[in-house]
């Protein structure tokens, strides 16, 4: 199975777990049999690799997603990275183009897309094995899968199938309803349009190249900031008439806002919370190592991050993000390739940082104009590049380093640093990367 998935977001509307880097799909929420825990897209990727061990998996996805894809899912996973944002048709398109040219795809081969951060159990993806079988014996040219409606949303549109068989032509496309509108949509046979399809490769490259013009991945990829943000569905599923759903009638939930999210929360708290006996329907969410005690609450959901902390009724929480957008605030932690950082101080001409290093891994060679910097290990043992010269650190080691001089730090095991910026310009535009030789 060719599998595409979609990852987008802004990281707004799971404020202050999410952020303009750390979109929902990256938050650990979700427990693993073994009492661990995983992210949406750590989920979702264990799961194809469940169903096919042999799937090939690419995700689509913006350039500041890349670092938390690696560090969660590991180099193997292929990715294509948008230059900047198009919507899903200039996404998918270049997707088509990074499997033939990067990946040698072929084009008769079946390919299915999908969003990254679905709440699904595994029958979901025997179902995207089944659609993906379909896109490749089928006239059709393009192969839907129709969710079954559990309630009449506004928030989705709605395919008609042309009868009422598992695999139906497609009659026609609604957009978002009303609540109303919807109800007799379904009544109809209406399915959501969780915007899960398949198609030959061939297909989308054809329709690609009648609509931008283009001749291969690397020039698709040099054109893209200038091409027109539209979907899929605008661009090529409402004019195709060779066109086909499948129904899907298991768990399909799309996790949006905290309301949504906890209830697919197997317990009621992540991180360190109490509660006492009249709290009713209440879930905490706490990355902080700090204790959070809820007394007498009734539909509540806390979040807390060095980001910040949410205290809302879970019904008001799907309206934060004019709030959010108000906020004008540093990142306080981020998932890199190479490891993560979490902010715990900062000050007037001073901000103190906790890094961590997967082990085999090494931060960029690079300097800073603005800055002195301090590290001092705290745990685990590597190597430190300053201009050059390499040098063993280990815990209590501490290392300076002067603004202008280059520097990195390499993890031979797991590593962790207390880093202190100091400068009267702290910033994070304030760095010059270099090549580190062998």
């Amino acid at each position: 199975m060719n599998i595409v998935l979609l990852s987008g977001g802004s990281g707004q509307r799971l404020w202050p777990l999410s952020n303009d880097i750390r979109s929902k799909q990256f938050i650990k929420i979700f427990h693993t049999a073994d009492g661990a825990l995983e992210s949406m897209v750590q989920r979702v990727y264990r799961q194809i690799k469940e169903v096919d061990g042999d799937a090939a998996v690419t995700i689509a996805t913006s350039k500041s997603q890349v670092s938390s894809i690696h560090n969660q899912l590991g180099e193997a996973v292929g990715i294509s990275i948008e230059p900047c944002r198009r919507d899903t048709f200039p996404a998918i398109a270049l997707a088509a183009a990074y499997l033939k040219d990067v990946k040698g795809i072929g084009e008769d081969e079946a390919v299915v897309v999908c969003p990254v951060d679905p709440y699904v159990e595994n029958d979901y993806f025997e179902a995207l094995k089944e659609l993906g079988q379909l896109a490749q014996s089928s006239e059709a040219n393009l192969v839907l899968m129709g969710i079954e409606p559990t309630y009449p949303s506004e928030k989705y549109g709605y395919i008609i199938p042309d009868g009422s068989k598992k695999v139906s032509r497609v009659s026609m496309f609604k957009e978002k309803p009303t609540q109303q509108l919807a109800a007799e949509y379904i009544a109809q046979g209406a399915l959501w349009n969780g915007g899960v399809f398949a198609f030959r490769l061939g297909y989308v490259l054809r329709r690609a190249h009648e609509l931008i013009s283009f001749t291969d991945y690397n020039d698709l990829f040099a054109k893209y900031d200038t091409l027109n943000k539209i979907s899929f569905d605008y661009a090529v599923a409402e004019h195709e008439s060779l066109i086909e759903v499948m129904r899907f009638s298991g768990t399909w939930k799309d996790i949006g806002t905290w309301n949504t999210l906890t209830e697919a929360m197997t317990g009621n708290f992540v991180g360190e919370a109490m509660f006492n006996e009249e709290c009713k329907n209440v879930h905490v969410i706490n990355e902080l190592n700090v204790p959070i005690i809820c007394m007498g609450l009734k539909d509540v959901v806390v979040s807390a991050s060095p980001d910040g902390i949410l205290v809302s009724d879970k019904e008001q929480s799907s309206y934060i993000k004019p709030l959010v957008n108000k906020l004008e605030q540093r990142i306080m932690f981020a998932e890199k390739s190479w490891g993560s950082f979490r902010v715990l101080d900062m000050a007037e001409g001073s901000a103190t940082i906790k890094v961590t290093l997967h082990p085999g891994h090494r931060m960029n060679y690079h300097s800073h104009d603005h800055r002195d910097e301090v590290w001092t290990v705290i745990s685990g043992e590597g190597r430190t590049i300053v201009d050059g010269m390499e040098q063993q650190v280990k815990p209590g080691d501490v290392v300076t380093m002067a603004a202008g001089c280059r520097h990195t730090i390499i993890a031979d095991t797991e590593l962790q640093v207390i880093e202190v910026q100091l400068g009267k310009e702290i910033s994070v535009h304030d760095k010059h990367k270099y090549e580190l030789e062998d």
